[in-house]
């Protein structure tokens, strides 16, 4: 396990690398460096005060030498202004009286300005960051016990009305677009003149105007069930039905394995099969699924948080990508790569200790 597991950290490494260095020679291509000096300095800029701005901002040299310095192996950058002043990528907003490192890039914690946010990086990443695990946490509780129950429950018995009525809603969910299910949860929980917001309200029901906020903007101060409630229907709703789908058919398959008709014909109750002998051997495959989530919920927050106004990971990554922000564009794609790495190394240890055969293997 531990040369697997060793294996395994230098392959993630390895791939690491390779994307991020993709992500950063995509973000520095020349007209997005011409935009990033023209939004920074003038829009009416020429080509060779361009030229000249990117020089001066460390943006002349080779790519490769720029993702060595942005990783923080290879020193930073430095250079003179106009009117003869040191800079450089670790002089940069160093307070006065402290001397500035030698090396100052990701691998040393300095992740560089955010140009839209006007603040380090690493500040607004972990703050969205914040807002987006709370997201996360509330959608893994209300996802994974749901999917599993409804999994469990529809292929005990196959082919019954149980198991058609739960197969036709996880499919149904599944085909639902984050995007078509958010507008339909906003129309009627959310709106003051259509949905059962305006029956409750007549009822007496309910003292405001609707159910529940259609803004998730509240909830990044004060989490509550009525301004955090949509957004976590919305994301759960799509990952319930594809659980659901993978533990219903590895259950399915349990359920007709020969240890399961031996139990049966030994008099076993049918419960105590399902607890003890199926559970645990049908939840290996949805397991992987599950961790497999996690990547999806961190990059699939994208529209649900822009279409609730939620300011996690998916809005500043919207607004990375819309300002043309590199320097956040760049930490997005870090975690996003780390994230998806780390789940998937979890995934396969996890895998080997629930499935005996594999642990021989």
């Amino acid at each position: 396990m531990l040369i697997f597991v060793l294996r395994r950290i230098g392959v993630m490494i390895l791939t690491a690398l390779v994307l991020t260095f993709v992500v950063f020679y995509l973000t520095n291509l020349p007209p997005n460096l011409e935009k990033l000096a023209k939004s920074e300095a003038s829009a009416r800029m020429t080509d060779a005060q361009v030229d000249s701005w990117l020089a001066s901002n460390g943006f002349a040299q080779s790519t490769l030498v720029r993702y060595g310095e942005w990783l923080g192996v290879l020193p930073g950058w430095t250079g003179t202004t106009a009117d003869g002043k040191a800079t450089g990528r670790c002089l940069n907003r160093i307070p006065a009286g402290q001397t500035p490192p030698s090396y100052c890039g990701v691998l040393q914690g300095n992740w560089g300005w955010s140009t839209v946010f006007k603040q380090p990086v690493s500040e607004v990443l972990a703050r969205s960051l914040g807002h987006t695990g709370w997201l996360m946490l509330w959608v893994m509780i209300v996802m994974v016990p749901t999917s599993l129950i409804l999994g469990v429950l529809s292929g005990m018995r196959e082919g019954s009305r149980t198991d058609r009525v739960l197969s036709t809603f996880a499919i149904a969910t599944t085909a639902t677009p984050e995007y078509v299910s958010g507008v339909i949860f906003i129309a009627l929980f959310a709106s003051a003149t259509a949905g059962i917001s305006p029956w409750l309200n007549e009822m007496g029901w309910i003292e405001g105007k609707t159910l529940f906020q259609g803004t998730a903007t509240s909830a990044m101060n004060g989490l509550t069930f009525w301004n955090f409630g949509l957004p976590v229907m919305t994301i759960a709703l799509y990952g319930i039905g594809y659980i659901a789908r993978m533990t219903r058919a590895s259950m399915t398959e349990v359920m007709t394995q020969q240890y399961i008709r031996t139990a049966r014909l030994k008099g076993v109750p049918f419960r105590t099969v399902v607890m003890k002998h199926a559970l645990r051997n049908a939840l290996i495959a949805p397991f992987t699924v599950i961790m497999l989530q996690f990547p999806w919920l961190l990059n699939g927050v994208v529209i649900v948080e822009t279409l609730f106004n939620y300011k996690g990971f998916g809005w500043t990554l919207v607004q990375a990508a819309g300002n043309n922000d590199i320097n956040m564009l760049l930490a997005c794609s870090v975690v996003a790569v780390f994230v998806v790495l780390v789940t998937q190394l979890i995934s396969d240890i996890g895998y080997v200790f629930l499935n005996p055969r594999i642990r021989l293997a």
